[in-house]
């Protein structure tokens, strides 16, 4: 991830300097597109996160060159935009797979509904479409970048017990703190699914929170072994933590993945082809990157989305 992020750095380096010199906005681009066909304006919408206005910017970028304008409206919950976009008023968000497909279930078919998400993607969207296609709406393709649950020790702690699976943890056989979200306890993909699918001894849970500071300095200060991060956190290399394989497929897929209006999908079917050449390159490694790069250099979302579509030839 260190060499991915430096790759994205030089590449925001070369923009800036050519802004610097041309004394243009770095985003500036004949409005917007280098297609000189005006297509009409799109409403992107999405959650107001450093992954997501990453995401998002991503997505703009790429759809203002195929020739549309795009308005983003990037807000604090999945809550806020579900029914614009089944309403119409958004025509497309970034979404992760497991998260929406699991949401939509418990709303369709109530919250005991039994669960459609899993490990494996390709069933995921496949159950995430049927939930979308009564809503007149269309999961697109999804990308192998995935920001998931995960669980982190220090490398030092990996390497002093031969660790590189959750599986190992288990077979270690020894009690285990871990620093997780107020919830864990009682979660299956979490505390619950770690003792019965690993035999992992959860001795007790800190409840500091989903991949935040306080969790991973609960881990790399050694009051806890164990942390509960996100597989797309772009400071793990940098705070000296590694993740456990999930081998068992505890997790449920949460691939990156376009949902998109099908009545906006079928005026535009370009977008289809726009955003799958994004997710056919987008991998955990470069969202990862990405991240840092936002959160830890404090570079701005979409100088960041630019450098990374320009390097993967997606920009002109």
């Amino acid at each position: 991830m260190t060499r991915r992020l430096f790759a994205i750095s030089a590449a925001l380096a070369a923009i800036l300097l050519a802004s610097a010199c041309g004394g243009d906005d770095p985003l500036a681009n004949d409005g917007g597109s280098s297609s000189s066909e005006d297509k009409g304006t799109l409403v992107l919408g999405g959650q107001d996160f450093t992954e997501m206005q990453i995401m998002a910017s991503m997505y703009q970028l790429m759809l203002e060159e195929a020739g549309y304008t795009v308005d983003a409206e990037l807000v604090g919950t999945r809550d806020v935009y579900i029914q614009d976009l089944q309403g119409g008023n958004i025509d497309l968000v970034p979404e992760y797979a497991g998260s929406i497909t699991d949401e939509l279930q418990a709303r369709v078919n109530g919250a005991d509904a039994p669960q459609v998400s899993s490990s494996d993607v390709d069933e995921t969207i496949t159950a995430l479409n049927e939930l979308l296609q009564p809503m007149g709406l269309v999961a697109l393709a999804p990308a192998e970048a995935t920001d998931q649950n995960a669980f982190a020790v220090t490398e030092a702690y990996a390497a002093d017990n031969n660790l590189t699976t959750l599986s190992d943890l288990g077979a270690l056989g020894e009690p285990i703190t871990l620093a997780a979200a107020e919830d864990c306890a009682k979660r299956p993909d979490c505390a619950i699914g770690l003792e019965k699918v690993y035999g992992i001894e959860i001795e007790e849970v800190l409840p500091l929170g989903f991949g935040t500071q306080q969790t991973k300095d609960s881990v790399t200060e050694g009051e806890s072994q164990l942390g509960l991060v996100g597989t797309s956190d772009g400071s793990l290399d940098q705070l000296g933590l590694v993740i456990l394989e999930d081998d068992k497929a505890l997790q449920v897929s949460q691939n990156l993945v376009p949902v998109v209006s099908q009545e906006t999908l079928d005026a535009n079917p370009d977008i289809e082809e726009t955003l799958n050449a994004l997710s056919d390159v987008l991998t955990t490694e470069d969202l990862a990157a990405m991240n840092a790069a936002v959160d830890l250099e404090r570079q701005k979302p979409d100088d960041v989305a630019q450098a990374y579509l320009e390097e993967q030839g997606l920009l002109g």
